[in-house]
């Protein structure tokens, strides 16, 4: 699973992780992402989606149709 939410576009930041010498190697940070089924009335079906945590409250607030119509503005395919 690509490690990016559909919503709002988290993606993987990256960096070094530095020992207790302070040698440093490359690391990835990744957003906490999950894969969520929604019941979208709209269009009578359930739509799966991948995305954040954070997107997830988000999600709740605005509504499934309010964020579906965000990630559709933003090219995704839903």
């Amino acid at each position: 699973m690509s490690a990016h939410c559909q919503l709002t576009g988290a993606k993987p930041g990256f960096g070094h992780a530095i020992s207790h010498s302070h040698r440093r190697t490359s690391r990835r940070f990744d957003p906490n992402i999950q894969r969520k089924r929604y019941w979208l009335p709209g269009e009578g079906r359930h739509v799966r989606l991948t995305l954040s945590a954070k997107a997830i409250k988000t999600v709740d607030t605005i509504g499934i149709e309010a964020a579906v119509t965000r990630i559709r503005a933003r090219g995704g395919k839903v």
